[in-house]
């Protein structure tokens, strides 16, 4: 039986144990055994090198549906593997018992294919990790996510100085408008007032297209 599969009695997440491996310094790996039936299901955990490591529960039954979680913990270690390659492997074995069950009152003969017991067999891996590995891959996390954020903030002060742009220019339109119609009453009428605040308007619309140059200038590129 392979770990994860359909139409299993059980299925086992991860389908590998990893653990973090630093000398002298223990390490544990979860497994979540999930039972696929509408019946009881017991299981047994053997390992290769069963001094290295501690599980618990190392056997168990769990209810139609329902699931369990184990616990494997590799012992402190006083050197490092070969290339930090490990040849352990785990063997999870399972087969339906009656309902009620308890673990304690499993025969010895459970996990044995005598007298045509079916019995499944889910066989998994070990894998050693180094600390600086997982401290590596989670720098590259942390800098994309300082990347996007920098984005995020750069397309923000972009949108905000378009605001004030698209702003500035429909003032400068609405200066140009009032310009206008000072112009067309200049043509009907002597206007007193009306060099002074022509003065005032032209110096206001040159400060609006100074500021839009400015803007357009500053602006980002968004190619």
């Amino acid at each position: 039986m392979s770990a994860g599969g359909g139409n299993q009695m059980i299925s086992v997440v991860p389908d590998e144990l990893k653990f973090q491996f630093e000398l002298e310094k223990q390490s544990f790996c979860d497994l979540k055994v999930v039972n696929n039936t509408e019946h009881h299901v017991a299981f047994k955990v053997k390992t290769t090198s069963p001094k290295k490591y501690f599980v618990r529960p190392n056997t168990g039954v769990i209810q139609a549906w329902d699931s369990c979680v184990i616990r494997v913990t590799l012992q402190a270690q006083r050197e490092y593997p070969p290339d930090m390659q490990c040849k352990d492997k785990f063997l999870l074995q399972s087969t339906t018992v009656p309902p009620n069950t308890d673990v304690d009152d499993l025969p010895q003969d459970t996990f044995t294919k005598e007298g045509g017991r079916a019995l499944e067999e889910c066989k998994l891996r070990v894998v050693y990790m180094t600390p600086g590995l997982a401290q590596g891959n989670s720098e590259d996390e942390a800098l994309r996510s300082s990347m996007h954020g920098l984005d995020t903030n750069s397309n923000q002060a972009f949108q905000r100085l378009k605001d004030e742009r698209d702003a500035a220019v429909r003032q400068t339109q609405h200066l140009q408008q009032e310009l206008d119609i000072l112009k067309r009453r200049r043509f009907r009428k002597g206007d007193p007032g009306f060099s002074f605040t022509f003065a005032i308007l032209v110096g206001l619309i040159g400060l609006m297209v100074g500021f839009l140059l400015n803007l357009s200038l500053s602006s980002p590129s968004t190619e």
